[in-house]
């Protein structure tokens, strides 16, 4: 996809949220499994496109489950984030628009991604094959560019964290919840301090919230008392509905919007929105 075709109006519509003042990449990570982090970009993404933010969702999963749940072709043969990385294919060639969600992209991963991590070794540069990736693409249009990584804090999640600015951390609200989070936070800390001097966790986001359970409430309380204002105030909660809709092909908002979870995540991109624009009033 060329960057050209990416078109969109200049102009803010009655229920746009504010554009950030310059491109925000995001990263979503965390090295634990299950904790919603592919579930988090892509409801995150639809929700941001939905109030008429430009965004693209690169898939850096070898599961392939962002892509899925956003309906972009992912099979084996074609060409993906894989490509990207380790044969320099331009990413606006695999860029493809999420059928029916005007404004919002993807770049699909493939299987062929879980090799990668050990044919970029040999590379030269290769914690910022991404990262130089969309510096040549013109993705001036685009507001966010989300970055799904998988669970590990392997070469695949050095390089989203070579790309971005911003790190975003899920966080389950279940026993062990900040199990892992130290060591993630010291990789942050390195890759900042060696890579990329612009990176700082900027969101903390609550996640698989039961309002029925004293050790939900306990752990969302130590998270904030330990992260503070970085905390999104958003919380979301364990949802059937947010479960189900991948396996439709949809982000939640668009499977069932009335639903606890979607109308979370909702909240929670308005809320993501809304403090850029606050940042840059200030």
């Amino acid at each position: 996809m060329a960057a050209a075709s990416i078109g969109y109006s200049s102009s803010l519509q009655e229920g746009d949220w504010p554009r950030p003042p310059r491109q925000r990449i995001i990263t979503i990570a965390n090295q634990k499994g299950g904790v919603g982090k592919t579930t988090t970009a892509v409801n995150l993404a639809a929700g941001l496109s939905m109030h008429g933010q430009r965004v693209l969702v690169v898939d850096l999963d070898p599961q392939g489950n962002a892509s899925t749940a956003l309906s972009v072709e992912h099979r084996g043969d074609i060409p993906s984030v894989y490509q990207v990385l380790v044969e320099d294919l331009p990413i606006g060639e695999i860029i493809s628009p999420v059928p029916d969600m005007p404004n919002l992209y993807c770049a699909p991963a493939t299987i062929g991604l879980a090799g990668a991590e050990i044919e970029l070794v040999s590379l030269v540069a290769r914690e910022a094959r991404l990262k130089r990736a969309l510096e040549a693409f013109n993705a001036i249009e685009l507001d966010y560019i989300l970055i799904d990584c998988p669970p590990s804090l392997g070469l695949l999640t050095v390089n989203a964290m070579v790309a971005a600015e911003e790190v975003m951390i899920p966080i389950q609200c279940e026993y062990y919840a900040l199990e892992g989070v130290s060591q993630l936070l010291q990789n942050v800390e390195l890759v900042r301090v060696h890579l990329n001097q612009a990176l700082k966790v900027s969101t903390i986001l609550l996640t698989m919230y039961d309002g029925r359970t004293r050790l939900a409430s306990q752990v969302a309380d130590e998270v904030r008392s330990h992260f503070g204002d970085t905390v999104l105030t958003t919380v979301i909660p364990r949802s059937v509905r947010v479960s189900e809709a991948p396996s439709y092909g949809q982000s939640v908002l668009t499977y069932d919007a009335g639903s606890s979870g979607a109308m979370a995540y909702m909240e929670a991109a308005r809320e993501i929105a809304f403090r850029a624009a606050a940042v840059a009033g200030s």
